[in-house]
């Protein structure tokens, strides 16, 4: 593969994006709402727990780190369902699958323009959330939570492999259907797996420790490798060329 071509594919699908304001707006959203919405509702139940914020407060604070998961599950599903059917609908995909490019450089370059801002929104999200668990922490539990091993995995480890799981499954969706709506819903079905993770630890049926994390993280590691041979078999240049109408 040629680095030179693959970043060519990238910087376009960076101008695209950045003119598409739905893109914008829902990742900014969703920032928001994590990186500040979350410790603000943790601040309000510590309120109302009274003498018993000290036990509650690392509870909550290490399963609403998980939301950094499925984060990264949700933010590549708009942009990388757009990446493909987006652009046929928009009839620029077309010169590009002409171009004198291989498959491997067009999924990598459109994976990186995914990637990319996907995980840099998600590590700045993660610094904003914990400076303000960490302000919270040190009022109830007189230090600060933040940085912690479970946190590392999470941002480093588990949230990067979980977005190219992501960033995958919707490329395989967006290459077989036709509209851009229906690839984003369908896309937005991978979050349910580590939306159930989620509520096995507020049931108390799981625990996000740093070794359950990790195995989480190898089961996706396999996972995406699985998913990186079925991206090669399923993205078929010349049939999206002559079957998509």
């Amino acid at each position: 593969m040629r680095l030179t071509k693959i970043w060519t594919i990238t910087s376009k699908d960076f101008l695209i994006f950045r003119t598409k304001r739905s893109i914008l707006f829902s990742m900014v959203g969703l920032l928001i709402f994590i990186s500040i919405g979350l410790p603000v509702i943790i601040e309000y139940v510590v309120r109302k727990a009274g003498d018993s914020a000290s036990t509650l407060l690392p509870t909550l604070i290490d399963a609403f780190s998980f939301w950094f998961v499925n984060l990264a599950v949700i933010i590549p599903t708009s942009i990388a369902s757009y990446s493909i059917v987006g652009e046929k609908v928009e009839k620029s995909l077309e010169p590009l699958l002409a171009a004198p490019v291989t498959d491997e450089e067009i999924l990598m370059g459109k994976s990186l323009a995914a990637f990319i801002p996907s995980i840099i929104s998600i590590w700045a999200g993660g610094i904003i959330y914990m400076i303000l668990i960490n302000m919270f922490s040190y009022k109830t539990l007189t230090y600060l939570y933040y940085p912690n091993w479970n946190i590392a995995v999470i941002l480093f480890i588990l949230g990067p492999l979980v977005c190219i799981l992501s960033i995958g499954y919707n490329v395989i969706i967006s290459s077989r259907i036709n509209d851009i709506r229906s690839a984003q819903q369908l896309g937005i079905l991978i979050v349910l797996p580590f939306g159930l993770i989620y509520v096995l630890k507020e049931l108390s049926i799981i625990s996000l420790s740093v070794n359950n994390l990790m195995i989480i993280s190898a089961i996706v590691l396999i996972v995406d490798i699985f998913v990186f041979y079925l991206v090669l078999n399923t993205f078929r240049r010349d049939e999206i060329l002559t079957k998509w109408q």
